[in-house]
C-alpha cells in the first residue's frame, strides 16, 4: 500500500511545541509518511524544542536573517517552499495557527494545487488574526481545539472538513512529563504540588 506523504510545516518555538506530538504520532503509522519542513523563522528557539521531541526535519529552509521583517519572512518562505514542495512531494500539507509561515506555507500549498490542513484552526482575537483566517480560506480541514472556535469558522461559513480536536500543547505536556522528575533547583522540588498550591504560567517568549 503506497503510503499517504504528510509534510508538517512550522517554524516558531510555539508552533513547534504544538506540532511535535502531531508528526510523532503520523510518524508512527505506517500507511503515512510523516514529513516535517521547519522554516526557522525562529532558530535557536525552535532547534531546542526540535532537540526536546528529538525531531528531525526533512527539510529546513532556515531564512532567519538580523533585522527580519513580516514581509521578509513571508517572501523567504514562499520561495523556499517551492524546492521543498518539489523534493519531498507530499499529499497534504499541515500548517499551525497565525505565523508568517503558517500563511506563506498554506499559500504555497495552495499554488501547488495540495490540500491544507489547519491545525488550531478557528481561534479569533479581533482585529488580530489575519493570518489564521487566510489561512481557513485556503484549507479543506480546519482542527480546532474548542467547540468555540468551531463556531467562529461556522459564523464565516466554514462548516465542512471541521474537527473539534482539543489543543495539541497538552499531547506536547503529556509527551514530555518525566516521573519522578528531578528539577535543578530545588527549591522547585519541595513546593506542594499534590494538594495544588502551585500557580504554572506559561509564555513562548523568552
Amino acid at each position: 500500500m503506497e503510503q499517504l506523504r504528510i509534510m508538517s510545516v512550522f517554524g516558531t518555538r510555539p508552533e513547534a511545541i504544538k506540532m511535535a506530538p502531531l508528526v510523532k504520532e503520523l510518524a508512527g503509522r505506517a500507511e503515512i509518511a510523516s514529513l516535517c519542513c521547519v522554516t526557522a523563522q525562529h532558530r535557536e528557539m525552535l532547534d531546542s524544542v526540535l532537540e526536546v521531541f528529538d525531531l528531525k526535519p526533512d527539510w529546513d529552509l532556515d531564512i532567519m536573517t538580523p533585522q527580519q521583517t513580516l514581509s521578509t519572512i513571508t517572501s523567504k518562505c514562499l520561495l523556499g517552499m517551492d524546492e521543498a514542495v518539489d523534493k519531498l512531494r507530499p499529499d497534504m500539507i499541515l500548517v499551525h495557527g497565525d505565523t508568517s509561515t503558517t500563511f506563506a506555507g498554506a499559500l504555497s500549498a495552495f499554488y501547488h494545487r495540495i490540500p491544507v490542513g489547519h491545525v488550531e484552526a478557528g481561534l479569533r482575537t479581533y482585529p488580530e488574526e489575519m493570518n489564521r483566517r487566510m489561512v481557513g480560506a485556503i484549507a479543506e480541514l480546519h482542527f480546532c481545539p474548542t467547540a468555540a472556535n468551531r463556531e467562529n469558522l461556522e459564523r464565516e461559513t466554514i462548516s465542512k472538513g471541521v474537527f473539534l480536536t482539543g489543543n495539541t500543547v497538552i499531547d506536547a505536556l503529556q509527551t514530555t512529563v518525566v516521573k519522578d522528575f528531578t528539577f535543578a533547583d530545588s527549591t522547585l522540588n519541595h513546593l506542594d504540588y499534590a494538594n495544588r498550591k502551585v500557580i504554572l504560567v506559561t509564555c513562548h517568549r523568552r
